[in-house]
């Protein structure tokens, strides 16, 4: 009978080349380094343009805010996710056909060379913002061939009883890379708008020279043909529900979202329709992009699904803790409007703290105790932390969120190490590019199904008592009634999006015009600090509440998913059988065959 040995050679039944991890050659931790420099990079180019974005548009002299420019604003920003969360399947899938490596080695050349086209843009206005979101598509292209392969290229260089570690750190460098975006962008802007796609010109030549000299290929390859239909039929149906979620939380007609719009509704439900043809053409054709019996496997399954759960409730987080920092607690705190959102990306460090300390620990215990207790503990301490963060108030002590945001960091590298390397390692060598893919599928779409909600929620919060309290305040302060009628009913995306990009929201949403006609005192009192928090936290705090109760919701599904994966075990044997590897209790002679319901041929 084939098995695996503690080291996680293989016993028996097919052969697969020893490992260099195996040889001790050192080759593993080359792999992991190069890996995880990738998918670094790419996790903060997902988010350094969003504190970037007021330079980036005086840059190419456009006003985002202006009536009809919002889809810029929201394509440069999720241009690039939708690229990544799309590609990535068929690129992992690529991979297992002709080598992940190669099509990894090439991800770093389309990456580097589309952030050297957008940082040289020489177009303005209308066709400057094209631009720009055009080349941040094709550098997700690049970020997709590098994420659809990374996992699976760790996978391969490491044995069995490593990977937990492995695979942490390479997941921990995504999600502290979102946050470091944040400060980097920062910090590059002020000083010009090009430094924050340059920044990963350097990191993206070393990385591709690095890359082609020492990484091998040493996974399994199974010749296939490419299974177009699939591909095709799962890209547009993805990308069609993508962008119905991007466009439904912008206003349609009187309402202050278009969701009830019939353009997004077939879209929604376009792509759904999509999703089922592909799902048809994958069980019937011979080289599927996606063998759904994959599927069957319950480790790979629970994992994806609380992979999908955890990162949907944490997605909006961030972008809800911005908009909190940004729009009510930096400015009541002494901070200019144009400065927070430097300060909001280093007030959250706290959160890639929390990671760094428990995701690499969690990753190592989980390679020797299983994954389930830590992914499923991961999961309901998140709950935990969204549900105390929901009980602050909205000025809260600093030192209070601080640590709540530590909890979640924990909880967060608690949950993704383990999960991450149960769910490669229930795959089979010949599919860990696609498995792979699909995982990173699941991350990256729920980021913006989560953007989505959390935006919806707070829009629908601030809708019902926002545009009394901004009606009040502004009549208060010299505003002519009709006027103030009027700026009240604005739908809240806008004064969101003033907040988010750094603007002074009553500045962009009152204008110049009105200004000038208000006393200088008047002028001032609207404009400054104080005022825009003064009539937003009451409306900000019930859809926090909102938003936050969904968030504990998730995480709380996603704790049920994790405990549901059975035991540990790694697929070892060429042959399509799943052997569990040893508990905590058990002896490493003993093995426990899993069975059909659980476990499915390659």
């Amino acid at each position: 009978m084939s098995g695996v040995d503690r080291r996680g050679a293989h016993i028996g039944g097919g052969s697969v080349a020893a490992s260099p991890a195996a040889r001790g050659d050192g080759y593993k931790w080359i792999a992991l380094s190069n890996v995880t420099l990738a998918v670094l990079i790419v996790s903060i180019d997902s988010t350094i343009v969003l504190i970037g974005l007021p330079s980036i548009f005086r840059g190419v002299r456009i006003n985002p805010l202006a009536p009809g420019n919002s889809s810029y604003l929201l394509w440069m920003v999720m241009g690039f996710l939708i690229v990544t969360a799309v590609l990535v399947v068929s690129l992992g899938r690529l991979g297992d056909i002709y080598g992940r490596v190669r099509i990894y080695n090439l991800g770093f050349v389309v990456f580097t060379i589309f952030s050297i086209l957008l940082s040289v843009s020489w177009m303005s206005g209308v066709d400057g913002a094209r631009w720009l979101i055009a080349m941040r598509i094709g550098q997700g292209l690049g970020g997709a061939m590098l994420l659809g392969n990374a996992a699976a290229i760790v996978t391969d260089a490491f044995p069995p009883g490593e990977r937990g570690m492995a695979l942490g750190i390479n997941n921990i460098s995504v999600v502290a890379g979102s946050t470091i975006g944040l400060v980097l962008g920062g910090l590059l802007a002020p000083v010009s708008w090009r430094l924050i796609f340059l920044v990963s010109v350097p990191v993206g030549v070393f990385g591709t020279v690095w890359a082609y000299r020492k990484l091998r290929d040493l996974g399994e390859r199974r010749r296939a043909r490419i299974d177009w239909r699939g591909n095709l039929t799962f890209a547009a149906g993805l990308v069609a529900i993508m962008i119905g979620i991007t466009s439904g939380i912008r206003p349609y007609g009187r309402h202050a979202m278009s969701w009830g719009s019939p353009v997004v509704i077939a879209e929604l439900g376009g792509g759904v329709v999509l999703l089922a043809i592909f799902a048809i053409i994958e069980s019937r054709v011979a080289d599927p992009m996606v063998h759904l019996r994959l599927f069957r496997i319950r480790a790979y399954t629970a994992g994806n699904l609380a992979s999908l759960l955890t990162a949907t409730a944490r997605g909006g987080l961030q972008f809800v803790l911005v908009i909190w920092l940004q729009g009510i607690w930096l400015p009541e705190h002494g901070y200019n409007f144009s400065d927070t959102p430097l300060w909001a990306g280093i007030y959250m460090l706290p959160l890639v703290g929390g990671i760094l300390v428990s995701g690499p620990l969690s990753g190592r215990l989980s390679d020797r105790f299983g994954a389930r207790v830590f992914a499923t503990s991961g999961a309901l301490l998140a709950a935990v932390s969204f549900f105390l963060l929901s009980r602050l108030p909205v000025d809260f002590p600093f030192p209070l969120f601080a640590v709540l945001l530590g909890i979640n960091g924990i909880s967060i590298g608690l949950f993704i190490s383990p999960n991450s390397a149960a769910i490669m390692s229930s795959l089979p060598p010949w599919r860990r590019g696609v498995g792979a893919g699909m995982m990173n599928t699941f991350q990256n779409s729920a980021q913006v199904f989560s953007i989505g909600i959390f935006f919806s929620l707070m829009i629908v919060g601030l809708s019902g008592r926002l545009p009394h309290a901004l009606y009040h305040g502004l009549v208060t302060h010299g505003v002519n009634p009709h006027t103030a009628v009027r700026l009240a009913q604005l739908p809240p995306v806008t004064t969101l999006f003033a907040t988010f990009l750094g603007y002074n929201p009553i500045r962009a949403l009152v204008g110049h015009h009105v200004l000038a006609t208000l006393s200088a005192h008047q002028a001032a009192v609207l404009t400054g600090r104080r005022f825009f928090p003064s009539v937003t936290t009451a409306p900000f705090a019930g859809a926090l509440s909102a938003a936050f109760t969904f968030a504990v919701v998730a995480c709380l599904l996603a704790a049920v998913a994790s405990a549901m994966r059975g035991s540990a075990y790694h697929w070892s044997d060429p042959g399509g059988e799943p052997v569990a590897l040893p508990g905590p209790h058990e002896r490493p002679g003993r093995r426990r065959r899993r069975t059909p319901d659980t476990a499915a041929k390659g």
